[in-house]
């Protein structure tokens, strides 16, 4: 399981403990970002005294798909099958974290939902849900997937997807990360599964959400949608040329 974070101080043992209860044989590696408020070093003191906790120092404030990126490549060094995202603020029940394993059985990538029937989100303001439930349609409409919550951050990769994914040109962060990754994995035909979480507004720590990462998610998935449905056009246009030819000669 990898867990990123930053000033996550009031959070970082008690999302690992909640973690070690939930599933007992994780693994669980820390990703923290130089965090000036002793995240890091409270993170190395509980890894002192479990060996089912790692801690990666990354050199400051990179973003969460670098953090991500990182973290998978330990994780898939290390020869791990199967490597988690779970945000450290709580807001990811690990509770809910055998329900997502169990879906692995008959998927490549399974995606933790706030908007498949039977998830929710606890404490968040109304601006909030149409804020994500926007992005997430336009989503669907930009690049013709099927997904509910490709926004999401909770989630559950095969090793064998991880390493179809093309991860050495990942290069988006934020909500476009996670966008970037499903969109990858159905492209590459992995099967890809939504299983309904509750998903619960932190309690401590201050939110890492901000408007320049709602702006990238929207430029890039914009950029992404227009570069599909061109290729869609040109597909089809030869498509039909190909056909008035077979028609022509027959």
């Amino acid at each position: 399981m990898i867990i990123p974070t930053y000033n996550e101080s009031e959070n970082i043992a008690r999302i690992i403990s909640r973690t070690r209860s939930a599933v007992p044989d994780a693994h669980i590696l820390v990703a923290d970002d130089n965090s000036p408020d002793g995240t890091g070093k409270l993170a190395d003191e509980i890894a002192g005294a479990d060996d089912h906790v790692h801690v990666m120092h990354r050199l400051g404030k990179e973003g969460l798909g670098a953090a991500y990126l990182a973290g998978f490549e330990w994780g898939l060094n290390a020869g791990y099958e199967v490597l988690v995202e779970m945000d450290a603020d709580g807001s990811h029940q690990p509770e809910q974290l055998p329900l997502l394993l169990d879906a692995l059985a008959e998927a490549d990538l399974v995606l933790g939902s706030r908007w498949v029937k039977g998830g929710e989100v606890l404490n968040w303001p109304r601006s909030r849900e149409v804020l994500s439930r926007g992005g997430n349609l336009w989503t669907r409409i930009a690049l013709g997937i099927p997904l509910k919550d490709a926004t999401g951050g909770y989630r559950v990769f095969r090793r064998k997807t991880l390493l179809g994914l093309g991860l050495d040109n990942v290069a988006s962060a934020g909500y476009c990360f996670q966008v970037d990754l499903a969109w990858r994995a159905l492209k590459s035909g992995f099967r890809v599964v939504e299983v309904p979480i509750t998903f619960v507004e932190r309690e401590y720590g201050d939110s890492k959400m901000s408007q320049r990462i709602v702006v990238e998610a929207l430029v890039r998935t914009t950029i992404w949608g227009v570069a599909h449905r061109a290729k869609q056009l040109r597909a089809l246009a030869t498509r039909k040329k190909t056909t008035r030819k077979k028609a022509l000669t027959s």
